[in-house]
């Protein structure tokens, strides 16, 4: 049994969790590598998009994910995401991951000049339909008691 432990805050009907967890850390080595390079945030979805606001990672709301770029380097689990959307503050960050034998995208968005080993918290997602062009890390949310799944879209870049 793994614990989960979901921090989430409510705001103006924004939504923002971020999973602080003990996770396996069995390493999918397949699915890392296919992730390998430039990625694109092509779409965020969700249900209820039209009235319930997501602020994605706690740094942006979700629509500004769309056409981020994201850089995963698989030999050493780092890499970088950056966001430059027109009318969304911009932001940029390196980053660590790593994907575990259960499909489960674990990621640390790392401020600048502290180590990951000193961020105790990240996120985690499930990574799903992944193909070498393509795949989905779903987030899930609560939304007045409900389990909402938020699907973020990479295209190979």
């Amino acid at each position: 049994m793994k614990k989960i432990i979901l921090l989430c805050a409510l705001s103006v009907l924004m939504f923002a969790c971020k999973s602080t967890s003990a996770t396996s850390t069995n390493i999918d080595s397949k699915a890392q590598i296919a992730m390998k390079g430039n990625w694109v945030i092509s779409s965020v979805t969700y249900p209820g998009s039209q009235y319930v606001k997501v602020n994605s990672f706690q740094i942006a709301d979700s629509d500004c994910f769309v056409g981020s770029t994201w850089k995963f380097v698989s030999n050493n689990n780092k890499g970088s995401m950056a966001l430059a959307k027109a009318g969304c503050t911009s932001f940029s960050s390196p980053i660590t991951w790593f994907v575990n034998k259960d499909k489960q995208f674990v990621l640390k968005v790392l401020n600048a000049g502290i180590k990951a080993k000193k961020v105790k918290e990240g996120y985690i997602l499930m990574l799903a339909n992944q193909t070498p062009t393509s795949f989905q890390l779903v987030d899930k949310i609560d939304v007045a008691g409900k389990m909402t799944d938020v699907v973020y879209q990479f295209q190979k870049n």
